[in-house]
């Protein structure tokens, strides 16, 4: 059983703490809260949204990166780690040569919910993404079947929920053209993958 030594730490300590393992924490009031591994699920629906995602921006010619498990700064002491995240190459440029850490709002966050994330992914990063002003946040919920899509508006998430074969709608990547059900198909190994 590894134990995390630290106490109490700043973000800009967060920013370079190695404690010689591979293990992904999080920042939470100071304190590092370790993160558990991602299910085989979790990766291939986030693999797949990646792909699509950086798709679109190649077709739409946007000057915009996707980054899997970059950080983004949401309090003094606070930085969480995404499962997707899209910023502006500008926004990219100024990490270049420091932790992917990002503490100006990104256009787009997306996280796919594990049993241990639900309260994480819904209540704490919905509040923290909201008050950094981050444009838009998807909640992907394979536990539930559905996703949900949060565009800020006068400094509080709307809500749209997507399930079954609906489109999912973005104001983000507008013409983006995928279900709920394909996003849910990619986590099954069943499926046939061709990836």
């Amino acid at each position: 059983m590894v134990t995390t030594p630290v106490t109490s730490i700043t973000f800009e300590e967060y920013l370079t703490y190695d404690d010689g393992s591979d293990f992904h924490y999080e920042l939470v009031d100071g304190k590092l809260e370790l993160m558990n591994p991602p299910t085989i699920e979790h990766f291939l629906i986030a693999k797949f949204l990646e792909q699509l995602l950086d798709a679109e921006i190649k077709r739409c010619n946007f000057t915009w990166l996707c980054f899997r498990e970059s950080g983004v700064r949401t309090g003094r002491n606070k930085s969480r780690l995404t499962d997707l995240c899209v910023v502006t190459l500008e926004q990219a440029r100024e990490l270049l040569n420091a932790s992917a850490v990002f503490e100006s709002p990104p256009l787009l966050f997306v996280e796919v919910v594990s049993p241990e994330s639900v309260k994480r992914d819904y209540r704490y990063k919905r509040s923290e993404y909201a008050a950094l002003e981050v444009p838009e946040y998807w909640i992907v919920d394979p536990l539930q079947a559905k996703i949900s899509v949060l565009l800020l508006e006068d400094g509080f998430y709307e809500e749209t929920v997507f399930t079954d074969n609906q489109q999912i709608g973005s104001r983000t990547f507008p013409e983006i053209a995928i279900t709920v059900d394909q996003v849910f198909t990619a986590g099954n190994l069943n499926q046939g993958r061709r990836d």
